[in-house]
């Protein structure tokens, strides 16, 4: 689950996939990044954390790290929350770069749609709360998508 500072979008997705891994007894690893370093070792949004704890989820112990070329090896699927963050997976994975693995994530929801994941960082927590929605509709899909 990658977006640009992997301290709102990116750090929710991954709870919510844990979380949904986990309901469905898979043998499945997630993580999260983001495409710049401006957050890195911090913890997620505290409207993230606080959004996530509403619905059940504990983030507050992820730390937050920018995305580097190997984890296009490391992961099967890479999961990006819009058009600029699959440049930038693109850019940073050089050589490495693998189109099959990287998807914008509401395509799971929309196929062919490539709508974007909002980054709720300058929002209001309902902006948090929204997003939530909409990751965890797309992560239900890639459990009923994948799990067999």
């Amino acid at each position: 689950m990658v977006c640009l500072g992997n301290i709102c979008r990116s750090p929710l997705a991954q709870g919510i996939m844990w979380n949904k891994i986990a309901e469905a007894n898979l043998d499945w690893e997630v993580d999260s990044a983001g495409t710049n370093h401006y957050q890195t070792g911090e913890p997620p949004h505290h409207l993230s954390q606080k959004v996530a704890l509403q619905n059940g989820i504990d983030i507050c112990d992820q730390c937050c790290r920018q995305f580097v070329r190997e984890d296009m090896l490391r992961f099967d699927k890479i999961y990006v929350m819009d058009r600029e963050n699959y440049q930038q997976v693109k850019k940073i994975s050089g050589n490495l770069w693998d189109e099959s693995k990287v998807s914008l994530l509401l395509n799971e929801v929309e196929p062919g749609k490539n709508k974007s994941v909002p980054d709720p960082w300058y929002g209001q927590e309902r902006d948090y709360h929204d997003v939530y929605k909409m990751i965890d509709e797309a992560c239900s899909r890639i459990v009923e998508r994948y799990a067999e």
